[in-house]
């Protein structure tokens, strides 16, 4: 390693977080290339007999396969980190084998979980799965700790929220449901997908554990599907690690290149995401066809303080209800939303540069029964839209298009 690359910055270090998004965790190689490289091999091979039993025991440092370990992936996990403030960082194939790889390294059978209300709708039918293998799920409404209070059980072994929420943009108090948890003995997980920790950093608010979609904004450009879990050195290397070498929920070399790339990026797009999205949603609060408008930034937020509280910016994702006499009319109104749009893509993914529109009732969270997509505030009339970096009044010249002729 050359004098420069040991000075790479990296958790801990003095650098400021852009630096850090751009330094951290690169290492040049005997080559003295300037960007990272990748490591796209599926093993290692070993110095001798000796030095190859010795890395199986752990008594030497150095990778052995990748399904558990890359140079490539190490970039992204130590870079991820250093940004979140982590002591240490794995990665996974999807944002949902991440969540299911907490799952797996903290519970059992007849163990039980407490979930926010509202989370994204895969993410309750991981749970359900659990279900079969004896862990029960309580789900709670995000902002009421006393709720969460009182869900809490002897065999509770995680608190599990996202905040802000999919889609309803609801804010969680992470430091008022940490100071629960930590009092109960209970880890608390923390989903930052939507801010990412440009925005928030749940460990310092007090959360024990944070999960990423990194598909979403740590890419930021749409182009590959990878997951991450951050927390102590602890808890990943006797608790995670284990589930990650086993199991093999393993994100490639090739997609972490990618990721590490895009957190270069992340500081400013985070910050026109929530500039565009934000200007988004006032030209909505003020169309007679919409009903309300949800978007942590926003005065009429409920949360509005302590989104202010705990994040630097409101996020590139929004979400808002149309009018109707009932389910039927609200559910046609946001259909003809979505069909009119000519910029925004129809899709059910976010975290891209491409703004993008869903009806979240009948694509991410259609699976949830009826009953809990109403208990949580999914309405037929709700339309998601995940805010990219195109011209903010082209967005909403294309929104015009379908709210026009609503008979309001």
């Amino acid at each position: 390693m050359s004098d420069r690359a040991a000075q790479a910055p990296g958790e801990g270090d003095e650098y400021g977080f852009d630096t850090r998004a751009v330094r951290a965790g690169f290492e040049r190689t005997q080559y003295g290339e300037h960007t990272e490289p990748m490591f796209l091999t599926s093993s290692f091979v070993h110095d001798s007999a000796a030095h190859a039993a010795a890395k199986f025991a752990g008594e030497a440092e150095g990778f052995i396969y990748s399904r558990f370990g890359n140079p490539t992936v190490r970039l992204f996990e130590e870079r991820l980190a250093a940004l979140e403030g982590a002591e240490d960082c794995r990665a996974t194939a999807s944002g949902m084998s991440a969540i299911m790889s907490v799952l797996v390294s903290l519970t059992r059978a007849g163990d039980h979980v407490v979930c926010s209300q509202g989370v994204f709708g895969t993410t309750i039918q991981l749970f359900a799965l659990f279900a079969r293998y004896g862990i029960e799920t309580t789900y709670v409404p995000l902002d009421d700790p006393a709720a969460w209070e009182a869900a809490i059980r002897p065999n509770t072994k995680l608190l599990f929220l996202e905040t802000p929420s999919n889609p309803l943009t609801e804010v969680g108090d992470v430091r008022a449901l940490a100071a629960l948890a930590r009092v109960r003995g209970i880890p608390l997980v923390v989903d930052n997908c939507f801010c990412t920790p440009a925005l928030q950093r749940p460990l310092e608010l007090g959360a024990d554990i944070v999960v990423h979609s990194a598909t979403k904004y740590l890419d930021g450009q749409g182009r590959v599907i990878g997951g991450a879990v951050l927390g102590s050195r602890k808890y990943v290397a006797e608790a995670l690690q284990p589930v990650v070498r086993y199991c093999g929920p393993t994100l490639s070399a090739f997609n972490a290149w990618v990721l590490a790339k895009g957190l270069e990026t992340l500081s400013v797009r985070m910050a026109r995401h929530s500039e565009n999205a934000l200007a988004v949603a006032r030209w909505l609060e003020a169309r007679p066809e919409v009903e309300r408008v949800r978007y942590p930034w926003l005065e009429s937020h409920p949360q509005h303080a302590l989104a202010r509280a705990q994040q630097r910016a409101g996020g590139a994702v929004l979400a808002f209800d149309l009018k109707g006499a009932d389910d039927a009319a609200r559910k046609a109104a946001a259909w003809r939303v979505v069909d009119a749009c000519r910029l925004l893509s129809i899709t059910a993914n976010l975290g891209d540069v491409k703004s993008t529109i869903t009806h979240p009732a009948s694509t991410t969270h259609s699976r949830m029964p009826a009953v809990a997509r109403r208990e949580a505030g999914i309405g037929e009339g709700m339309l998601r839209v995940a805010v990219g970096l195109e011209d903010p009044r082209d967005v909403c010249a294309d929104l015009a298009r379908g709210l026009a002729g609503q008979g309001v």
